[in-house]
């Protein structure tokens, strides 16, 4: 393949990728979008104009910080002139991308540490399982082996879906009586997944909210004993975020981070919401990686977050 049909095929995948994150951000994109077209049609940029647009953001979730300094760069030079709705769409997609370029980051696999080990974590509903089948999946195609633990030993419903992806993707599934040790669980997986010469490992645990003291000292407890076989193990600590939560999503990653050392996020369901600007106040607070984004239910709709699309997206910027 020539140097231009490669460049030529990266430029359509950009393309597609920006295609499909626009698409999945459709409800976020409406909520600044018009808001912008609203404020900015037949207006001059005045100090008015400028604290509409502030609200507006803060509203779209994007927090108080991001939104301040997104409008205070609005209004840089631009005092009492005329500004279309699209130029402003394309100034706020400039400086959400300025903010989201730091924790654009995809999911690196070590293979000098076999097995890698990838420890899940996530709160109820957030989409946990299904992103380990999604993940687990593109690990695949990229000819890595994978087996799956299904440290969820409080829901059989849990287990059983970590078994169907399992089946689906060719990856074994290691489980336990329900109610079982998950911590036991892992260890034994880690074991079983060395033993096996097993490229990544990838840990399920059980979704807990993260105000319960008991289930974070059990996951704190999984930590503790896989780094008995492995003490740089989980190599990396994932936490799922369900984008519809807005606000509290900074929560659970404070309180996640503190107690399972978080190495990186992903965020589901950014299709199912006009909250997607909270994606900006996280990585404004936190500025941890931001490794894959769900953009809708297939399997490919986990996509490696990109910031310019996603702030394009966002803002309905061309």
């Amino acid at each position: 393949m020539s140097e231009s049909d490669t460049g030529t095929e990266s430029g359509e995948k950009k393309k597609s990728l920006f295609r499909r994150m626009k698409e999945g951000l459709a409800r976020s994109t409406r909520t600044l979008s018009d808001g912008i077209t609203g404020i900015f049609t037949k207006r001059k940029l005045d100090a008015a104009t400028l604290d509409e647009l502030e609200e507006l953001l803060i509203a779209a979730d994007l927090g108080l910080d991001a939104a301040a300094a997104i409008a205070e760069a609005v209004g840089k030079d631009r005092h009492d002139k005329e500004i279309t709705p699209e130029e402003i769409r394309r100034i706020v997609a400039n400086e959400i991308a300025e903010v989201l370029k730091p924790v654009e980051r995809p999911l690196a696999i070590d293979t000098t540490k076999t097995p890698f080990v990838i420890l899940m974590t996530g709160v109820n509903g957030a989409g946990k399982t299904t992103t380990i089948g999604k993940i687990g999946a593109k690990l695949k195609a990229e000819g890595k082996s994978v087996m799956l633990a299904a440290g969820d030993t409080f829901r059989a419903a849990a287990v059983e879906q970590l078994k169907v992806w399992g089946t689906r993707i060719g990856a074994p599934v290691c489980s336990t009586k329900i109610g079982g040790d998950a911590a036991g669980l892992a260890y034994e997986a880690l074991a079983r997944a060395r033993e096996e010469g097993t490229d990544v490992l990838m840990i399920d645990t059980a979704g807990r909210l993260q105000n319960k003291a008991d289930l974070m000292a059990e996951l704190e407890k999984v930590i503790r004993v896989i780094r008995k076989l492995d003490p740089e193990a989980p190599h990396a600590t994932l936490l799922v975020l369900d984008a519809t939560t807005g606000q509290n999503a900074l929560n659970q990653v404070e309180i996640f981070g503190q107690t399972a050392g978080v190495t990186g996020l992903v965020m589901t369901k950014l299709d199912g919401t006009a909250r997607g600007g909270i994606l900006v106040a996280i990585a404004k607070r936190f500025g941890l990686p931001v490794h894959l984004v769900g953009i809708g239910e297939g399997i490919d709709d986990l996509q490696d977050f990109d910031a310019e699309a996603f702030a394009k997206a966002i803002t309905g910027a061309s």
